[in-house]
């Protein structure tokens, strides 16, 4: 239990509880570091016990923090302290937009409108970042005193995506303003923010939601179906081009919504002018219930088990009839049929190529996106090409785990019969694409791939010939960039490990010259004092150096050498222990 007073990571101090909600609680606390009030939004429940959800929480945390816009809510830390999952925000003075509803019921047009393309602007730039809300509704969307608005919660809504149905106490919040394939169990898009967008337009115009229910499911099942209500039947004032807005936002098929988020903002814009207003009641390109024709499916295959646009009920049967032990067999014999096919397209080229003197023909690469890796293959395979067996995985909201997004060579090219074509798909949300991290600090990155991605990470030395200037940069890795791991998979982070430690300048004979280049190499700064030759040294050589061979190098600090000036003295029975003397207290 959290409790006034108390601090969180010891630096943030709570002063009071400000809200609570099925995922979070939310409290007023101040930070003792910058001296400034946060709002600290601390998970609860269920969320906090589930493991998968924290790493995608604090994944998409970390990646929201990049946001920076006057109508998005700051994000300024993420962590957890004793169990406790946490993120550190902006400190907003004001209530949110179901609060004013509340109090107000429908808004007036200009103040929807207002607040509507303060609300796209912000999402605009959310989504330029490739970050998509999924959870906006009026809960979510504070609005300060002087009517500027401010987006929250994109932390925890990214990292639900679409488990939301399963939040018994935050899902009726949620439910009125979730998409169609949200709620069927599909991805999201920019367009599925587009969507929420559309529903609260009609919200703050109306006073009211335009789907109600019963239960989350009844609301689900209205929101896939049937259309949105007219707002000019309940306020005739509305002019056709604002209700044009709410018909086009929240359509059911994506196809007849906005492309993005700053042409629904130019609409908004543009709305209120006199030539605009009369405009027609706008009719949409495409059938609005295209997306859900399951008929296109005929049977199930295994390794289409995730995809979700089946209709379970039309299927469930189908699944059941198909033994387990066919199923084995019928991979086997996939595995052999591919073989055979990938040995008849070689073989039938190098024939072509070397027996009838004829050219290969160019094939054209037909478009696989959408398809199961397993089609895919085989359609690439009957088009004449072959298939690397290894495929790359990528992040693309537009598919679903296992799809294809694209192949290289690319779709509609040209390229010779039997060529090779890569495959590639969608990772799974515990899947890792290692990045290139040449030139990061080393501990950041271990402290990410280990504490948010679990992996296995080490820090390994390695010589290399190039001047590294940061001796905690990153110089190598042995998991190239593109690579797909999973948690507890091992990669190894290689930090320079040339001239990180002081040499020993006075055993090695450096002379001046010598060590002042190396320290123009690595940033250091450097002092020469001239020492009388009281030893056998020859002339110019480093006598004493400040900093110890094997010192740690650190960019920017000083070190002083002694050089010995004239020529060497003669050592003598007579001198050699006051030579040894003073050299002992050279500083």
């Amino acid at each position: 239990m959290i409790t006034k007073g108390q601090r969180i990571n010891d630096r943030y101090e709570i002063i009071k509880s400000i809200g609570e909600g099925g995922m979070a609680n939310v409290y007023l606390a101040m930070d003792v570091i910058l001296d400034r009030k946060v709002a600290i939004k601390i998970l609860r429940g269920d969320l906090a016990g589930d493991e998968k959800f924290i790493r995608r929480f604090q994944r998409e945390a970390l990646s929201a923090s990049s946001l920076s816009h006057q109508n998005i809510v700051e994000m300024y830390d993420v962590g957890e302290d004793n169990g406790n999952y946490y993120i550190v925000m902006e400190y907003v003075e004001g209530r949110t937009l179901k609060q004013l509803l509340k109090k107000r019921g429908n808004l007036t047009i200009g103040e929807a409108i207002d607040i509507m393309l303060q609300l796209t602007d912000g999402m605009a730039h959310a989504h330029d970042g490739y970050i998509i809300h999924r959870d906006l509704k009026p809960q979510n969307i504070m609005i300060q005193d002087n009517g500027q608005i401010k987006i929250t919660d994109f932390g925890i809504a990214m990292a639900l995506n679409s488990t939301q149905l399963t939040q018994t106490n935050s899902v009726m919040g949620s439910v009125h303003y979730l998409p169609p394939e949200q709620a069927s169990g599909k991805g999201s898009t920019i367009k599925s923010d587009i969507y929420s967008m559309g529903i609260l337009f009609y919200e703050l115009l109306t006073g009211v939601l335009p789907f109600k229910g019963d239960n989350a499911v009844e609301i689900a099942l209205k929101q896939m179906k049937e259309p949105i209500p007219s707002v000019k039947k309940q306020n005739s004032n509305i002019p056709q081009s604002v209700e044009n807005i709410i018909i086009k936002a929240p359509a059911k098929n994506p196809k007849n919504r906005y492309n993005d988020v700053r042409e629904m903002y130019n609409d908004l814009k543009e709305c209120l002018k006199e030539e605009k207003k009369d405009v027609e009641r706008i009719v949409f390109k495409y059938p609005e219930h295209e997306a859900d024709d399951t008929k296109k499916i005929p049977i199930i295959k295994k390794e289409e088990k995730k995809a979700k646009d089946i209709d379970v009920e039309s299927t469930s049967d189908i699944v059941k009839e198909i033994p387990k032990e066919d199923n084995s067999k019928s991979k086997v014999a996939i595995v052999i049929l591919v073989a055979i096919l990938l040995l008849i397209v070689v073989s039938g080229s190098l024939i072509l190529y070397f027996t009838a003197g004829k050219k290969i023909p160019n094939v054209v690469v037909p478009d696989v996106s959408g398809m199961s890796v397993v089609d895919a293959e085989q359609v690439l395979i009957d088009a004449g090409f072959i298939v690397n067996t290894e495929t790359e995985k990528v992040e693309d909201e537009n598919y679903e785990f296992g799809q294809v997004v694209k192949t290289e060579p690319s779709k509609g090219r040209s390229i010779k019969k039997g060529s090779l074509i890569t495959i590639y798909e969608v990772k799974d949300d515990d899947d890792y694409i290692v990045e290139d991290y040449t030139g990061r600090n080393y501990i950041e990155i271990q402290t990410l791939l280990k504490n948010v991605y679990k992996l296995d990470v080490s820090i390994e030395k390695k010589s290399t010939s190039e001047v590294v200037e940061d001796n905690d940069a990153i110089i190598g890795q042995s998991v190239e960039k593109g690579k797909v791991l999973k948690e507890g998979d091992k990669i190894i982070l290689y930090i320079p490990d040339n001239y990180d430690k002081y040499p020993d300048f006075v055993s090695e004979s450096w002379t001046v010259d010598e060590v002042r280049a190396f320290c123009d190499e690595y940033g250091i700064l450097l002092e020469v004092k001239e020492i009388e030759n009281t030893g056998n040294y020859k002339e110019g050589t480093v006598i004493y150096q400040s900093r110890k061979p094997n010192d740690k190098i650190i960019k920017g600090v000083k070190l002083t050498i002694n050089v010995a000036k004239g020529i060497p003295f003669q050592e003598t029975e007579e001198n050699i222990d006051s030579s040894e003397e003073e050299i002992e207290n050279t500083p």
